[in-house]
C-alpha cells in the first residue's frame, strides 16, 4: 500500500477532492507495481509559494502547475540497507492549486480532472518517468491517460500538449 501525505496548504480544497486525488494515486501505484509501503507527500500550494519553490530549486522565477521532488538516488558506493521495515520515500509532488484552476479552464475539463493530472504526472516523475524523448512522452502520457480513465476522468476539450 501506498503512504501518501496530502497536505492542502491553500485551506481551498474539499474533503472529496483530496480523497479523489489519494484514491487517483493509489491506483496508479497498484497499476505501476510501486513497492508496497513507499512514501509520497503531495502539498497543494499557492502560486506564489509554488513560485519561490521553482526560483529556489530550478532557477525559473515564474509560477508553474507542478514540481516534483524525487529522493536521492543512491550514489555509488553507497550500500542499500536491505530492511523491509524501512519505508521507501519515493519523495514530494507540489501542486499550485490556482494553475491547476487555470488550466482546467483553459483546457475546457473539470478541475478535479486537471489536479489528477498533474499529482499522477509527478508521480510518475519520481517513479522516472520523463517526456524528454517523444517516445518517453508517448509512454508516460498514455499511462496517465490509463490511470485517469480508471476513474471516469476522460479528456474533454483541449489536452496538454
Amino acid at each position: 500500500m501506498l503512504e501518501l501525505d496530502l497536505m492542502d496548504e491553500t485551506g481551498t480544497l474539499t474533503e472529496e477532492t483530496i480523497a479523489l486525488v489519494n484514491k487517483v494515486l493509489h491506483s496508479a501505484a497498484e497499476q505501476l507495481s510501486v513497492k508496497e509501503g513507499s512514501e509520497v507527500s503531495v502539498t497543494f500550494v499557492t502560486n506564489d509559494a509554488i513560485q519561490e519553490i521553482n526560483k529556489t530549486y530550478r532557477n525559473k522565477d515564474v509560477p508553474t502547475d507542478v514540481i516534483s521532488f524525487a529522493m536521492e538516488e543512491m550514489g555509488e558506493g553507497e550500500i542499500e540497507i536491505m530492511n523491509a521495515d524501512i519505508p521507501t520515500l519515493l519523495g514530494d509532488i507540489i501542486i499550485s492549486v490556482q494553475r491547476a484552476t487555470e488550466q482546467a479552464e483553459s483546457y475546457q475539463h473539470s478541475f478535479e480532472r486537471e489536479l489528477c493530472f498533474l499529482a499522477v504526472h509527478g508521480f510518475l516523475h519520481l517513479l522516472g518517468y520523463d517526456h524528454g524523448t517523444e517516445e518517453q512522452e508517448k509512454e508516460m502520457f498514455g499511462l496517465q491517460e490509463s490511470i485517469l480513465q480508471a476513474y471516469g476522468l476522460k479528456r474533454e476539450g483541449h489536452e496538454h500538449s
